[in-house]
């Protein structure tokens, strides 16, 4: 079963239609017994750092996702602002920390561009055996809304995107994951994604 993660920023709504839609078996939780007995993680998110690293603390959320991930090894996909989680910490609320899953800084955009980034682009699939975009073509589209993203040389990169300048799309690490883009609003190829995910 896979936890949703429900702190009340985001597209959980979303998601878990996408997996009823898939036939996979998923729950939208804020309750940090739920995480433990689930198999997967999934944070969903719309909005800003700081306000996230809060909710999830007052919802005793921080610590048991970070001890179920890190000592049971259980697969984790942040989406959107739930990937930029996994970070150490953003230029939006630099006094806050994330989660330091992944080693990187998340970085407003400094570009001549609309920001926030939204709208469809299409990504470049870094690594041929990816269990994450398994059968999902290179130079796919998805679908972003983001003001805030990873740099290029985040060193986790599994896709990278161009808007303005290149930038990291995806991680992957071991049992960790994380997407900039909306799957849930992807159409088939964030369906896809969504799936494998869930057959992990």
């Amino acid at each position: 079963m896979i936890t949703i993660i429900d702190y009340g920023m985001g597209n959980a709504t979303s998601v878990k239609k996408a997996y009823d839609f898939l036939g996979i078996k998923s729950v939208i939780t804020n309750a940090p017994q739920m995480v433990k007995e689930g198999d997967k993680i999934l944070i969903p998110g719309v909005g800003a750092f700081g306000d996230a690293v809060d909710a999830l603390h007052e919802l005793n959320l921080f610590e048991t996702i970070k001890d179920e991930v890190i000592n049971r090894k259980k697969p984790i996909l942040g989406i959107c602002l739930g990937m930029q989680l996994l970070a150490k910490s953003s230029q939006e609320t630099k006094e806050k920390e994330g989660f330091g899953f992944i080693d990187t800084v998340c970085h407003k955009f400094d570009i001549d561009l609309k920001v926030p980034h939204v709208g469809w682009n299409s990504i470049k699939i870094l690594h041929a055996n990816s269990p994450l975009f398994h059968t999902i073509p290179d130079d796919s589209d998805f679908y972003f809304v983001h003001s805030y993203h990873f740099d290029s040389k985040t060193k986790e990169k599994s896709t990278m995107v161009n808007y303005g300048y290149d930038f990291t799309s995806s991680v992957e690490s071991d049992n960790i994951f994380g997407v900039q883009f909306h799957p849930e609003k992807s159409q088939k190829h964030g369906l896809a994604l969504l799936k494998n995910f869930g057959n992990l």
